[in-house]
């Protein structure tokens, strides 16, 4: 069998993100869901898209259209790390795969084809290796050049014996042909096109090869090879990579913590020497658990400097303790412990200075060692964080750990209080009285004003001090639209009969120092 050492083989499975997404969260990827980055649909599922959510939505326009939809967060690095096992498993079945973007992949038909018989005989053999992964929905298109293979794997019918699509050889272009231009031009080429009146790939393709070049450059000249059927691209066949990551199964499954701690070290001890063998170091990792009853955990952990072996099996433990005692039981027997790297580095670029580390080493050590007495959570940094109350900004984080996302400490937050903050700011609200001339509480309408002029202010217990000055009410309103978690509070500023100035908050059950300017 003679095959055009051009033929392609795509590999496409369709909403990739939104599968791994489910997969990591465990939910149903038939249920409407939908993933969001930066306040927009960045992709939905099939249910999702039946109900008219669509990329690029805004979020509430979204929930409106779909009020059953499931919202998560997008993560790029999600989409390579779930589909990675995906990528190893097909080169077991077919070897030379090169990785498009998470959820495609191409490969040269000449060896599969001759292998299983066929082109159409190696799609079905990629399909069923897919399958027994558990990803469903997979497409194969085979053509000249991936382009036109990845068109070909997309217009293939899902609902089919076998989800392949395969154009003649020498047919691509004519298969090409009705697809929008706006598929291999960016978007700025594509308005302008479509004004000329070139709307498909065989309206572009039958432009003067010349002429495109000379109007949109080296660009627009490879657009038009791939309009044209004579895509340049070949296939490049990755190598895969060294693997590192590390798991063991037990077998019966353990119920005690501290006996899956001792049972891991073996393989902490090796996950860390393959990497330290490549002069390489950890930064970063992911564990990975599943329990008898079906439960799967998985956390990502971070290290101010680089993991060792007592650090990864540390980490393991933490997860595994959450708020017990490492000797205590756990809810549902272990059967599978997985860590994965996540954040690997040059041993150049961690090696330590001509006298040593100095006391940031002494540091490093001295805490790291507390958390693995007491805990993961025993020894924490402050971070500043976003929010609209002060309280909101007060982050503690984990040693070791990155500062959780909250929407960026430069990010807009109406209502949040300007510069200069306060210098403290009480963790726990301190209740307080603020009186009138009467010895009256003072209270705020609906429309924001105050009752009487405050007189007097008082901690919770304490002496009723003459105020000085004072300034507001300002209000803050969050969730308006949300009836059940709506919160309504108005700020006020105080300066007492000392000198010191207070931030106070008013809400419906009174008055609260939240701050004060020492």
């Amino acid at each position: 069998m003679i095959v055009d050492p051009t033929r392609t083989i795509v590999l496409w499975c369709p909403d990739w993100p939104v599968f791994a997404a489910c997969r990591e969260a465990g939910l149903d990827p038939a249920a409407p869901i939908a993933l969001t980055d930066g306040g927009q649909i960045f992709a939905c599922s099939a249910a999702a898209r039946r109900d008219g959510v669509v990329r690029g939505l805004k979020l509430r326009e979204a929930q409106y259209r779909s009020p059953g939809l499931t919202l998560l967060d997008y993560d790029a690095s999600l989409d390579v790390r779930v589909f990675e096992p995906v990528v190893r498993r097909v080169e077991e079945t077919v070897p030379g795969v090169q990785l498009i973007r998470p959820g495609t992949l191409a490969m040269r038909a000449r060896g599969p084809a001759r292998y299983y018989g066929g082109e159409d005989a190696a799609a079905r053999a990629l399909l069923d290796t897919v399958a027994a992964l558990g990803v469903v929905g997979a497409r194969v298109g085979v053509a000249d050049g991936p382009f036109a293979a990845e068109q070909a794997a997309r217009a293939a019918s899902p609902t089919g014996e076998a989800p392949v699509g395969i154009v003649a050889p020498g047919a691509s272009a004519a298969f090409i042909a009705p697809l929008p231009v706006g598929l291999v031009v960016d978007a700025r080429t594509g308005v302008l096109l479509n004004r000329l009146g070139v709307r498909s790939l065989g309206e572009f393709a039958a432009l003067p090869e010349a002429d495109v070049r000379r109007r949109f450059g080296a660009a627009g000249a490879f657009a038009h090879d791939r309009a044209s059927g004579r895509e340049q691209a070949r296939v490049l066949a990755r190598t895969p990579p060294p693997e590192f990551e590390v798991a063991q199964e037990f077998e019966p499954p353990l119920d005690r913590i501290d006996q899956l701690a001792f049972a891991f070290r073996v393989r902490a001890d090796e996950f860390i020497g393959r990497m330290r063998a490549k002069r390489l170091v950890c930064t970063g990792i992911r564990v990975e658990i599943d329990d008898e009853a079906g439960g799967h955990s998985s956390r990502s952990w971070l290290h101010p400097r680089w993991f060792t072996p007592a650090d990864v099996v540390d980490r393991v433990r933490w997860q595994l303790q959450g708020a017990g005692t490492a000797d205590s039981a756990l809810t549902s027997p272990i059967v599978r412990l997985r860590v994965v790297p996540e954040r690997i580095d040059s041993t150049g670029n961690h090696e330590e200075g001509l006298w040593g580390g100095g006391p940031d080493e002494r540091v490093h050590h001295g805490l790291t060692r507390v958390q693995s007495m007491l805990g993961h959570d025993a020894v924490v940094t402050a971070e500043i964080g976003g929010g609209r109350m002060l309280a909101d900004r007060q982050v503690l984080v984990p040693w070791g750990d990155r500062a959780p996302e909250r929407g960026g400490e430069g990010a807009p937050w109406p209502g949040s209080l300007p510069a200069l903050a306060p210098a403290s700011v009480f963790r726990e609200r301190l209740p307080i009285g603020l009186l009138d001339a009467g010895g009256s509480v003072v209270t705020i309408d609906a429309r924001g004003v105050i009752s009487a002029n405050p007189e007097r202010f008082a901690l919770a217990g304490g002496v009723a001090a003459p105020v000085r000055a004072w300034a507001g009410p300002w209000p803050v309103v969050e969730r308006w639209w949300d009836a059940e978690h709506a919160r309504r509070v108005h700020r006020f500023q105080i300066v007492d009969d000392d000198g010191c100035a207070w931030l106070l908050v008013r809400d419906d059950e009174g008055w609260w120092a939240e701050a004060r300017y020492d």
